[in-house]
């Protein structure tokens, strides 16, 4: 399962991405493609198109962003719009990816 834990929601500070979906095979898993290309596409936006420089971390079944509170505020469009993206995987793969939001 991918669990996606997001860090604050006013502004959303940064995100930690574990595991696989385990949906079907590896090189074949919807899921797991759709998760880590937004997650990519995102970090991508935040450090080369914005500037920001998150603490970031990628490793096998996992990807790590966090933000300084001033970067977030200029990255609030592309964490909110990754926040909505999870949330509707999640709904629509309920078995295979889990979203939470803490408060920070």
């Amino acid at each position: 399962m991918i669990k996606v834990d997001f860090f604050g929601t006013s502004p959303v500070l940064g995100f930690y991405i574990s595991g696989h979906a385990d949906y079907s095979q590896v090189g074949s898993d919807i899921v797991c493609a759709a998760v880590s290309s937004a997650a990519y596409m995102t970090a991508n936006t935040v450090t080369d198109i914005i500037k920001a420089t998150p603490k970031l971390r990628v490793n096998d079944g996992e990807m790590y962003l966090k933000l300084e509170i001033a970067d977030a505020h200029k990255c609030s469009s592309i964490m909110k719009g990754f926040v909505l993206h999870m949330l509707s995987l999640a709904e629509q793969y309920k078995q295979y990816i889990t979203v939470t939001i803490s408060e920070v």
